[in-house]
């Protein structure tokens, strides 16, 4: 296993030392990359009946380059701003990147009749393979945020060295590794502003899905849904077959299979996330497969610094290209 570069200790921003501040302000401030060039949108049939976009940056001559594949969190898209910060890191590196969207994510909820989850690793694995078979990729970083660090990390642990999957090593932003607990600490009181954020959005999605996919789902009770949790069980759960949302949180979390790591792998997290608990990082099994770094500050996805240096302060960002450099120089 390549040795892992030294990474930096996280300092924030001057007035961002607290985790809800920090969090809030990176979800809000908007960012501007005037340097990455306008992406190529490519649609990929992960099934005959769903289709999943990607925003892709291409080198001139992207079979011979790295490449990025960077995965979203709950609810976001391909246009998040720390997508976009990656793709930005990683293009001016002289590599590839591309942007995967979640089913339904990114305004796609008219290309497949089903639904996503938290641990769906089958639609990356796709797209991967036929970038691989088509593109000639044969240098792939994986980073994933929140869910899509879950994902990524899931991923890693189900490659099993299949040639077909040139996935090098991977990074997880503040990944929901433990979805139980996850859930659990977003329905304490004081992130009732989180949880019906994303509640109100996948209340949202469902109508559109409804809209787009009329008679397939039942929304009878959509209005009663005000927690994450009655979400997954009335929808995530059956829809992906599994027994209910406990079931699903069981099965589709990363940490029940991350002995199964063989490739290098780095989480960075924060001990001030509102709402991804720090314990399950420090389980001997994780510890034992992944490098992890707990930063005392840093929110959820947050990680803002002062830029400065011929950077612009997004430390986890710059953390996982140099990270994924390092796994991918041999």
């Amino acid at each position: 296993m390549t040795a892992s570069p030294a990474i930096d200790r996280f300092t924030p921003r001057r007035w961002l030392h607290n985790g809800h501040v920090m969090t809030l302000y990176a979800w809000r401030h908007k960012r501007e990359f005037p340097n990455l060039p306008p992406p190529e949108s490519r649609l990929f049939r992960v099934l005959d009946d769903t289709q999943i976009l990607a925003q892709c940056h291409w080198q001139p001559e992207r079979a011979g380059a790295p490449t990025l594949v960077a995965l979203h969190g709950l609810e976001s898209s391909s246009e998040a701003h720390y997508m976009r910060g990656l793709a930005d890191k990683a293009y001016r590196r002289g590599w590839n990147a591309v942007l995967l969207n979640q089913r339904n994510c990114g305004g796609t909820e008219h290309l497949t009749p089903r639904l996503y989850h938290s641990g769906l690793t089958a639609d990356p694995v796709a797209v991967i393979a036929e970038l691989a078979r088509t593109e000639g990729l044969t240098r792939v970083g994986l980073v994933g945020y929140s869910l899509g660090g879950n994902i990524a990390i899931k991923l890693a642990a189900e490659l099993d060295g299949s040639p077909a999957l040139p996935v090098r090593a991977v990074v997880a932003v503040s990944p929901a590794i433990d979805l139980e607990r996850c859930v659990q600490e977003i329905e304490r009181p004081v992130n009732y502003p989180y949880q019906w954020n994303f509640v109100r959005n996948l209340r949202a999605r469902m109508r559109r899905k409804a809209a787009a996919w009329p008679g397939l789902f039942d929304l009878s009770g959509l209005d009663a849904i005000w927690t994450i949790r009655q979400f997954d069980e009335a929808y995530t759960a059956p829809h992906h077959g599994f027994a209910g949302a406990a079931d699903y949180y069981a099965k589709a979390s990363a940490v029940r299979v991350v002995e199964r790591v063989r490739i290098p792998a780095l989480i960075l997290t924060a001990q001030d996330d509102p709402f991804v608990p720090v314990d399950p990082f420090a389980r001997p099994d994780v510890r034992a497969h992944i490098d992890v770094h707990i930063e005392q500050d840093g929110g959820h996805c947050g990680f803002v610094a002062e830029a400065g240096g011929g950077t612009d302060g997004y430390w986890a960002e710059s953390a996982a290209i140099a990270f994924l450099a390092a796994a991918m120089a041999t």
